[in-house]
């Protein structure tokens, strides 16, 4: 809720609800913020789901419908499936037409991923990430890999694209991908790599506006149900990293302050 504006602003006015996606000091009560850098929350958004959709759902715009725009036909492999971003990227993925693949760690969570609407899903724990998408597909692979995993997982992504499959590594959940040979990408299959971040996906205004725009216009539509399974007083922010680090959650978590 905004409760004071800086002279020059005409962005926003006390008593609109705001939102916005990444930078430091969310942990917090009070926050100082460029009025560029916020969006105003449609009034069909609810204060708790545009908390819990904001970073994870915008992440998921970009990577859906500007990183590998996914089509009806297209087949993405998607991790941590029963995740913050990978429960909204399941389903999203899904309203465009694409066929998922999830990847997840347990029963309980390959539970949620199927809940989601994943054609598949591969529970990493017992099976081979690759060799089960390969056989999902038929043996060519599928188009597009969305990892934010990193290290532990990018061998299996590479090996999991088809010919001219696109790896699509946005996050380090275990660790930073290594150094490695791009002749590997060559001997894969012409396969393509992009690191995206929002920040340069968001890094206007503009671009910001549009991309939550997109985001609320698919919550609104029903096709993306933002999940809130957790919540925790703003207090107990350690559990709730603690939670996070052990893979203890699922959809998103809130702090409350």
């Amino acid at each position: 809720m905004v409760e004071k504006v800086g002279s020059g602003v005409t962005r926003f006015a006390v008593g609109d609800r705001a939102a916005y996606a990444g930078g430091t000091g969310s942990y917090a009560q009070f926050r100082v913020l460029s009025e560029g850098r916020a969006v105003r929350l449609p009034s069909a958004i609810g204060s708790e789901t545009a908390a819990g959709a904001m970073l994870k759902g915008m992440t998921a715009e970009y990577l859906v419908r500007r990183t590998f725009p996914l089509g009806r036909g297209d087949v993405a492999l998607v991790y941590a499936a029963a995740g913050g971003v990978g429960s909204i990227l399941t389903q999203w993925a899904k309203a465009l037409g694409a066929t998922v693949i999830a990847v997840v760690g347990g029963a309980q969570k390959a539970a949620v991923a199927s809940a989601l609407g994943a054609d598949h899903v591969i529970d990493h724990q017992r099976e081979d990430i690759a060799a089960r998408a390969r056989e999902l597909t038929g043996g060519e692979g599928v188009h597009v890999a969305y990892d934010g995993v990193g290290r532990a997982t990018w061998e299996a992504s590479l090996r999991s694209l088809r010919r001219r499959g696109m790896l699509v590594s946005f996050g380090n959940a275990s660790g930073a991908v290594p150094p490695f040979d791009p002749l590997e990408l060559s001997r894969n299959g012409s396969l393509y790599l992009s690191r995206p971040t929002l920040i340069d996906y968001t890094a206007t205004t503009a671009d910001l506006d549009e991309s939550a725009q997109a985001l609320f216009d698919v919550i609104r539509s029903g096709q993306v149900t933002i999940t809130i399974n957790q919540r925790f007083p703003l207090t107990e922010a350690v559990a709730a990293q603690r939670a996070l680090e052990a893979s203890e959650t699922t959809g998103s978590t809130l702090l409350i302050p």
